[in-house]
């Protein structure tokens, strides 16, 4: 089959902030893509808002780079080879964008941070690409690091690649150890623009050969995209965008033949059937903009226009002889959060927002056709949909956005989801990987134990941290973050990522503390607050207004307490001895919105509207709570 020598096409995929999108933006300044003196923000491939305040990378984007190096001529493509690069989140939640990601590729540039070396989501993208046969090319990053520790990560990163080999060996039996094991190494520091094929000493720059080493191996290593000359067109649509004049546009591979501007083609839809569409814009991707283009061959990615119903998955065929490629499918979905309109008394305080269902559901829609690792299931509520997806900071980044986007819900809590197999109930596994100070072993340990978590290693690389290693139950992660960085002191690093699914471990207690709960509406006081700070610490400001079954603080003991927090000082003649001490006050914890779908128990919510996130009960009045759990003690009497 012939291939296209002037063409790469490869994926970067690494763990949570390992310098994926910094490597991306090393290589399109060595190219010349911003220009001598145009300036450009770090991490120009993060575009999106929450994207630059969190640091990470949520949606899988595509950019490309024309390399006109001394390694494109021993390639055979005197003119220069153009690449094509695709940026991928590094966080397992975003596991959805990854495989998308990985179906437009031909090969994968792995990334390692030169001192935490491989983590959980570095074992997950290596599976998923060395089980789609693509070749590997490691890339030590942050060599630089003063507790880099390169010859060690680099052992590590093989032992790990042997040890997924052998795991898929026996459903794929053309992968070959040795060719597996045989991979390239590249030194780097994507931040200085800087690598290097030669192992620098630990803490110090490669050799000043700007990016050209990385340039080289992936012309030597990620093969051309290969085609069938007779082969009819087909085009594998792997992601949507959408533009202000254009409408849809279908991202796409061209896996056979050629695609032109104003070309009526087949689109292959999900049910099986094929409609004629004519393609009205074709879109060429060049540094961070997309041009105009004529036509588009085999193993070019590209943007269509003039298909609005078109989604992920789909293929362009050619009308005479369609050959539709197969869909695209990615993980099941773990945990499954319920979102709705907004219930609570303050609903609809905010000009503008959207409240009804019907735009809840049409968002939730929207979300569907661009984002392939989730699922909307009906509630038993006309104005709730049960949401599922990969994680907790999945589901958490959906409901930040349509806040955002001027949107009040009502959130529940993150559950797991369950499998019953031959009669026994499955729940889905984590594999936990926590950094932390050898001071905090204990403590880590004992919350970990009591989350059902199993210790599978331990090791201590002598610099003063530990590497520890559990197989954990996912529901055992929902609200532990806060402890773990509590425990620690802020200092912890913890990542997870799915490992599959084993027998209900039984339950687990994930908070130990109660809530304070409002017993009244009204505006909250400075003078009620300075009482109660002795029951516990507040998440209300003094003058905010609150409702009935709002949860204004935690209980420092085990169980929920109705409180008044409206209760004013009593207007008297007389000057008090010792007059109101506000500065007193211990100041309230501001939650996000993850940190209060952490914190939440079972029987809570989360109320979300553009300005303000609260926490309140699923049922507000004292007295019907009361109803419940007496009737729930009691069905529990008559089971024991």
């Amino acid at each position: 089959m012939p291939q296209r020598l002037d063409l790469r096409n490869v994926a970067i995929v690494a763990h949570v902030d390992h310098g994926k999108t910094t490597l991306v933006d090393a290589l399109l300044w060595a190219c010349g893509a911003f220009g001598e003196h145009e300036h450009v923000d770090d991490r120009a491939m993060d575009s999106g808002d929450l994207e630059r305040e969190k640091g990470i990378t949520i949606l899988a984007k595509n950019t490309a780079v024309h390399y006109r190096g001394p390694a494109a001529a021993e390639n055979g493509a005197p003119g220069g080879v153009t690449i094509n690069v695709i940026d991928t989140p590094g966080h397992a939640d975003f596991g959805g964008e990854v495989e998308r990601g990985l179906s437009m590729v031909d090969g994968v540039v792995l990334l390692v941070d030169s001192s935490e070396g491989p983590l959980p989501q570095t074992r997950f993208v290596l599976r998923k690409a060395l089980a789609a046969s693509l070749p590997v090319i490691v890339v030590v990053n942050k060599v630089d690091r003063s507790d880099a520790r390169i010859s060690e990560v680099v052992e590590e990163t093989m032992d790990l690649l042997l040890s997924l080999a052998s795991d898929l060996a026996e459903d794929h039996p053309d992968l070959d150890l040795d060719t597996v094991l045989d991979v390239p190494v590249v030194y780097a520091s994507a931040k200085a623009g800087r690598a290097s094929l030669t192992q620098p000493t630990d803490g110090t720059l490669p050799v000043d050969e700007g990016m050209e080493a990385v340039f080289h191996t992936i012309l030597q290593r990620i093969p051309a995209p290969s085609y069938d000359e007779d082969a009819p067109l087909q085009a594998h649509v792997t992601n949507l965008d959408a533009s202000p004049f254009l409408g849809r546009l279908a991202l796409l591979r061209v896996h056979n033949g050629t695609i032109r501007k104003g070309q009526q083609v087949g689109w292959a839809k999900q049910d099986g059937s094929v409609a004629p569409v004519k393609i009205s814009e074709l879109l060429r991707t060049e540094a961070l903009t997309r041009v105009p283009a004529e036509s588009a061959g085999p193993g070019e990615i590209v943007a269509v226009a003039g298909i609005e119903d078109i989604m992920i998955g789909e293929s362009l065929v050619d009308l005479e002889d369609p050959r539709p490629l197969p869909l695209i499918t990615v993980d099941e979905p773990a945990i499954a959060m319920t979102i709705g309109i907004n219930t609570s008394p303050l609903a609809g305080r905010v000009r503008g927002a959207k409240v009804t269902a019907r735009q809840v559901k049409d968002r939730l829609d929207r979300e569907l056709i661009g984002n392939v690792s989730l699922r909307v299931l009906p509630t038993e509520r006309p104005d709730a949909w049960e949401v599922q997806g990969r994680g907790e900071l999945a589901l958490a980044i959906l409901v930040e956005q349509m806040r955002r986007e001027g949107f009040e819900l009502t959130v529940g809590k993150p559950q797991v989801l369950t499998r019953k197999v031959d009669g026994q109930v499955l729940e889905p596994m984590e594999r936990l990987t926590i950094d932390i100070p050898e001071e905090y072993l204990g403590s880590v340990t004992q919350l970990m134990a009591a989350r059902k978590g199993r210790m599978e290693t331990m090791t201590n690389h002598g610099t003063g941290w530990v590497r520890l290693e559990f197989l954990v139950p996912a529901r055992g992660l929902i609200g532990f973050r806060t402890r773990f960085l509590t425990e620690t002191r802020g200092t912890g690093i913890a990542a997870s990522i799915f490992e599959g699914w084993e027998p209900w471990a039984g339950a687990i207690t994930a908070r130990t503390t109660g809530s304070l709960v409002a017993d009244r509406a009204g505006a909250v006081t400075p003078y009620a607050m300075i009482n109660l700070q002795e029951r516990g610490s507040f998440f209300v400001q003094p003058t905010s207004e609150v409702y009935e079954g709002q949860v204004v603080g935690e209980n420092s003991r085990g169980e929920d307490m109705d409180v008044n927090v409206t209760r004013e000082k009593k207007q008297t003649n007389m000057r008090s001895a010792n007059a109101d001490a506000f500065e007193n006050l211990v100041p309230p914890r501001q939650l996000t919105l993850e940190e209060s779908l952490e914190f939440a128990a079972a029987d809570e919510c989360v109320e979300v509207t553009p300005n303000d996130v609260r926490i309140r009960k699923v049922v507000l009045p004292a007295t019907e709570r009361f109803k419940i759990a007496a009737a729930r003690r009691r069905a529990e009497k008559a089971e024991s």
